[in-house]
């Protein structure tokens, strides 16, 4: 019996094949979009995944200012953050960080509402903070990743 026939193997960082999604977020619901996209940036949605190596996609969401929250998560829901002083707890609602997001001052690629929800859905150590990296958001229907070729996804068609 040759038992070199059973050997598995497994990706390296050499043979990852990694691509570049572009994703449209008109109408869609923000959780529902996002646990998507956590799981494309993870590279679950491919026959390559593995759970210790960065093996995702580069994804680019796109209309993000379109974006819907159901009920009235939009102003009752609250996200806290803190300064590291005394007092420093700070709270906002989706509806401040959606205005956060539309201030030109901020990064381009950097939306505050969905880093703070997509940081929920990646795992909280060095990999997650590194799978964060490779979302870029942008409110209107321009990105300037065109040079990536990326492809256009339904995010509806996947599971």
């Amino acid at each position: 019996m040759d038992t070199l026939s059973y050997k598995t193997l497994t990706l390296n960082a050499q043979n990852v094949q990694r691509d570049w999604v572009v994703i449209d977020a008109t109408d869609q619901v923000l959780g529902r979009l996002c646990a998507k996209v956590a799981k494309l940036l993870r590279g679950k949605y491919k026959p390559s995944y593995s759970p210790n190596m960065e093996c995702g996609d580069k994804v680019i969401i796109i209309n993000a200012d379109k974006i819907v929250l159901t009920g009235k998560k939009m102003t009752d829901r609250e996200y806290l953050s803190y300064t590291g002083y005394p007092g420093g707890q700070r709270v906002a609602t989706p509806e401040v960080l959606m205005k956060k997001a539309l201030n030109k001052h901020i990064k381009p690629g950097y939306n505050p509402l969905f880093t703070k929800v997509m940081k929920g859905m990646l795992p909280k150590n060095r990999m997650g903070r590194r799978l964060i990296e490779n979302m870029y958001v942008y409110n209107g229907p321009n990105h300037p990743h065109e040079a990536q070729e990326p492809k256009v996804i339904d995010i509806n068609k996947l599971k």
